[in-house]
């Protein structure tokens, strides 16, 4: 697998060398000790999600405050998304940035996600089985988010508004401007 930095620091796109033949494809979704020799990073995954969506569902943008932040290392098993990150550390020079990248079953793309953002995705293809491994167990209470459409943030969707289905939780989610980022 090759691993690279994207432009906010601790941040790296996965991509899978993948083995093809008549029966089909084999590849490593994830190596601790690749990931650690390439990043510096270490991961202790603790916890695996899983959701199915529909086309224009979008899941985000969520994370957990505190000491119950996650990392997370995202991919898609079936489908297309546009996976989107925010960097909500204050110190950090990308503060307020995101990155999107499109994730599908075509290329097994995978986003490993530190600490400190936000997270989300939508449904580019008719439906899709999103996966992601967490390094801290989820909290209720420490559940967090930011509204999809902050004008600050300015995120294309890569879908129209009028598709876009969102929970009634995430259509309650603050504004960027409002969130307390001293407990991210």
């Amino acid at each position: 697998m090759e691993i690279e930095p994207i432009f906010i620091k601790g941040c790296f796109l996965i991509k899978p060398n993948e083995i093809k033949d008549s029966r089909g494809s084999f590849f490593e979704t994830f190596t601790k000790k690749r990931f650690y020799e390439i990043t510096g990073l270490r991961s202790d995954f603790v916890q695996d999600n899983q959701s199915v969506s529909k086309k224009g569902v979008l899941r985000g943008l969520h994370f957990q405050k505190g000491t119950h932040a996650q990392a997370k290392l995202v991919r898609v098993i079936t489908g297309e998304v546009l996976d989107v990150i925010v960097d909500l550390r204050p110190n950090s020079k990308t503060y307020g940035e995101h990155f999107s990248v499109v994730l599908n079953d075509k290329n097994n793309f995978q986003l490993f996600i530190p600490r400190g953002f936000a997270h989300g995705f939508i449904t580019l293809s008719e439906h899709s089985v999103f996966s992601y491994k967490c390094d801290n167990y989820y909290h209720k209470s420490a559940e967090a988010g930011i509204i999809y459409n902050d004008p600050r943030l300015n995120i294309d969707w890569h879908l129209d508004d009028s598709k876009i289905q969102l929970s009634d939780k995430d259509r309650e989610l603050p504004f960027f401007k409002d969130i307390d980022v001293q407990h991210v």
